[in-house]
C-alpha cells in the first residue's frame, strides 16, 4: 500500500531530526511450519526462505534507515520447534544491523516450556534481540517506547493487552508503539471472546495519547485496521491460499505525529488457486498453457478446481499435463472429483488392439456404460489402458 501523497515516506536525511521514528513491522514467521502436500525437496526449499525472509528484511530495515524491527507474535510455529530450527533462527539474525523486539504469541507463548526459555535460544541470541517478556514500557531512547502484551499461555483467559492499555498513562513527549497479537473484532465472527481485541478500545488508547500505533500480529495478510495508526503486518512468506496479501512487511514512519507506511515486498513463495472448466481440447490446451507460463514454479503452490466433462482421450492428455506440473511445482493440488469422464467411439479409434486387449476394452466399456458400482473402477482401467496404447 504506498503511502498517501501528504504523507510521503520521508527521505533519509530527515532521520536526523529526533521527532522522526522508523521502523519495521512483522509478524507470523512461523518458523518450523511444515507443509505436508508439499513436493519432494520442496519442503527444504520453503523453510529456507522462511530464514531467507529475516534476512531480507535486515537488509531493508537497513536500506530504509529503521531504527527498530518489531515482532508482533508467533516468531516460530510452536515451542516443539527443533534445536536447528532455533538455530537458524538466530544465526539468520546476526545479519540483522538493528535492534530486534520479538513478542511471544500463541504459537510460542512464554509458557514454562517456552523456545524463549531453551538453553540454545539462550546461549546462541544475540545481544541486539530482544525478547518482550512481560507489559513492562521498555524504553529505547531517542524518545521511543514499546509497550508489548505477551502472550504467557496457548490458552489465556483474556487477550493480554486489554489490561495492558487499561493500566497505561498518557505518553509524554515520546513515541510509544503497542506490539500485540490476536484477532480483533473486525474480522472474526467470534466478537465477543475474550481473546479478540476491540478495535474501539485500541482506537481509544490512541485517541488519549497512551501510543501512536499498534503492530499486530496473528492475521497472515497485511491489513489495515483503522486509519494509519492500527494494522496487521502479515507474515513476510506465504502459508496458505486463504491469504490476500501476504508476503510483505510494514515500513511505519512517525513524524510529529503524522504516520505513514509503506508496504515492502519480502516473500519468494506464492499460492495460486484457479477453478476452471474443461469441456473440449481447447480447454485442456488452455489450462496447459496456463501451468506453463507460471513463473518460478519451485516456489509456487497451485491448487485447480476443475470440473466439466471429457472424453478418456482428453482425460487422459490432462493428466500427462498435470503430471508434468507436478514435476516441477513446489506443490500441485488437483481437485477434479467434478470432473466427468465419458468416452466416446474416438478414443478407441487407431489403437491396433486385438484379441485378449479387445475383449478387455469392450468389456470395460460395457461396465462403464451400466454405470454400476464397478463402473468408476472400469474407467480407471479403460483410461490406463488408452495410455499404454498410446505409449504414453
Amino acid at each position: 500500500m504506498a503511502a498517501d501523497a501528504n504523507t510521503e515516506i520521508l527521505d533519509s536525511g530527515d532521520l536526523e531530526k529526533p521527532h522522526v521514528t522508523r521502523f519495521l513491522h512483522t509478524s507470523d514467521w512461523q518458523l518450523g511450519m511444515t507443509r505436508h502436500f508439499l513436493s519432494e525437496g520442496a519442503q527444504e526449499r520453503y523453510s529456507q526462505a522462511r530464514f531467507d525472509a529475516i534476512r531480507t528484511m535486515g537488509r531493508i530495515a537497513k536500506k530504509e534507515h529503521c531504527q527498530f524491527i518489531v515482532v508482533a507474535g508467533d516468531t516460530f510455529e510452536s515451542n516443539q520447534v527443533d534445536r536447528k530450527t532455533v538455530a537458524r533462527t538466530l544465526e539468520a539474525l546476526k545479519d540483522v544491523s538493528v535492534p530486534v523486539y520479538i513478542l511471544p504469541g500463541n504459537h510460542d507463548p512464554l509458557d514454562a516450556a517456552s523456545v524463549y526459555h531453551s538453553s540454545v535460544f539462550i546461549d546462541r541470541k544475540p545481544s541486539h534481540v530482544h525478547v518482550i517478556e512481560d507489559t513492562t514500557t521498555l524504553n529505547l531512547g531517542d524518545g521511543i517506547e514499546i509497550v508489548g502484551a505477551p502472550w504467557m499461555s496457548k490458552r489465556p483467559s483474556a487477550n493480554p493487552i486489554v489490561g495492558t492499555l487499561e493500566s497505561l498513562t498518557p505518553a509524554s513527549g515520546v513515541v510509544r508503539i503497542c506490539v500485540a497479537h490476536g484477532a480483533v473484532d473486525q474480522f472474526t465472527p467470534d466478537k465477543d471472546s475474550a481473546l479478540v481485541m476491540k478495535v474501539t478500545e485500541l482506537e481509544r488508547a490512541i485517541g488519549e495519547g497512551k501510543v501512536q500505533f499498534v503492530a499486530l500480529g496473528d492475521r497472515h495478510s497485511l491489513t489495515k485496521v483503522g486509519g494509519d495508526y492500527i494494522w496487521y503486518s502479515g507474515t513476510p512468506e506465504s502459508t496458505d491460499f486463504t491469504e490476500m496479501h501476504s508476503g510483505f512487511a510494514n515500513l511505519v514512519e512517525i513524524a510529529d505525529g503524522e504516520i505513514s507506511t509503506k508496504e515492502v515486498q519480502v516473500g519468494q513463495w506464492h499460492f495460486v488457486e484457479h477453478q476452471r472448466e474443461l469441456n473440449t481440447a481447447e480447454d485442456v490446451e488452455s489450462l496447459r498453457k496456463l501451468l506453463e507460463d507460471v513463473s518460478d514454479k519451485e516456489r509456487s503452490v497451485i491448487r485447480l478446481n476443475l470440473l466439466g466433462s471429457l472424453t478418456l482421450s482428453l482425460h487422459a492428455l490432462l493428466q500427462d499435463h498435470l503430471a508434468s506440473a507436478a514435476d516441477v511445482f513446489g506443490a500441485c493440488d488437483v481437485r477434479d472429483e467434478n470432473v466427468i469422464v465419458i468416452p466416446d467411439d474416438t478414443d478407441f479409434t487407431d489403437l491396433g488392439f486385438s484379441g485378449f486387449a479387445d475383449a478387455a476394452v469392450q468389456r470395460l466399456r460395457s461396465t462403464i456404460e451400466e454405470d454400476g458400482d464397478d463402473s468408476a473402477t472400469a474407467r480407471d482401467a479403460l483410461m490406463l489402458l488408452l495410455r499404454l496404447g498410446r505409449g504414453v
